[in-house]
């Protein structure tokens, strides 16, 4: 997380006013104080497009892998909308447990001559 220093954080803010005054359609602002963000945001004309850093962003990024659960570590500002390395893993043995039973393919899945 950046801007944690008064100093950084005026440099981080004038930073995005001077990008945005050289003509940024957007800007990214990721894994900076929230307060920062909010003035950022507030200051420039263009959309401001946050990573980790406000909800008061114009819009938000997330990662999909990030986002679907792919893996077990995610930043602290990924909301994991769902688990789907377990799913993965799930639906991984119930095809090896098939396939060890001889239960898989049946009929179904293969080409009678």
């Amino acid at each position: 997380m950046r801007g944690k220093s008064e100093e950084e954080a005026r440099s981080i803010v004038e930073d995005a006013v001077a990008v945005a005054q050289a003509g940024a359609f957007s800007i990214v602002i990721e894994g900076v104080l929230e307060s920062i963000a909010i003035e950022i945001t507030e200051k420039v004309a263009c959309p401001t497009i946050g990573i980790g850093a406000s909800a008061r962003c114009d819009g938000q990024v997330l990662v999909t892998d990030d986002m679907l659960g792919m893996f077990e570590r995610v930043p602290k500002f990924v909301k994991k909308y769902e688990d789907m390395a377990g799913v993965v893993s799930g639906a991984v043995q119930n095809y090896a447990n098939e396939v060890r039973l001889r239960s898989f393919p049946t009929e179904d899945q293969t080409y009678a001559g």
